[in-house]
């Protein structure tokens, strides 16, 4: 996997890429470094922060063994640019399962979209792990 120009590289005070609000030290940046996430939609964002800096290494270990895909390419030429969560459905604290459906925009040159997903998470060990989800 190739690490381009294109993925954000975060010092601790920069704001979190996944728009929260709060700095990348006080938001996705401990769970990018194994702290287990306490809901559905922190875990969602994380994950939306990795794929934002190419952190492979972050999604292979949240992602559930049983739907993880042997290899994660991320392409550096795509720059993530925003997250909305849409709704979360259970994924708290004390919940077993959770649903985290968000759009994210992205470019790629001069081309710009997003994406829409609708996510299931569980937990794993006493961990959110993403299960799966669909795109539409």
């Amino acid at each position: 996997m190739s690490f381009g120009a294109r993925f954000t590289a975060l010092a601790p005070g920069d704001p979190c890429p996944c728009g929260s609000g709060e700095t990348f030290a006080s938001c996705c940046g401990p769970l990018l470094t194994g702290q287990a996430a306490p809901t559905a939609e922190r875990l969602m964002r994380s994950r939306y922060t990795a794929f934002a800096t190419g952190d492979a290494a972050h999604l292979a270990r949240t992602w559930h063994p049983r739907t993880r895909p042997a290899e994660l390419d991320l392409d550096p030429g795509r720059r993530w640019t925003g997250l909305r969560i849409l709704t979360t459905i259970s994924g708290g604290e004390d919940d077993a399962d959770g649903i985290v459906a968000f759009e994210a925009s992205w470019d790629d040159g001069a081309e710009r979209g997003t994406l829409r997903e609708r996510s299931r998470f569980s937990r794993r060990g006493g961990r959110w792990v993403y299960v799966d989800g669909d795109v539409g």
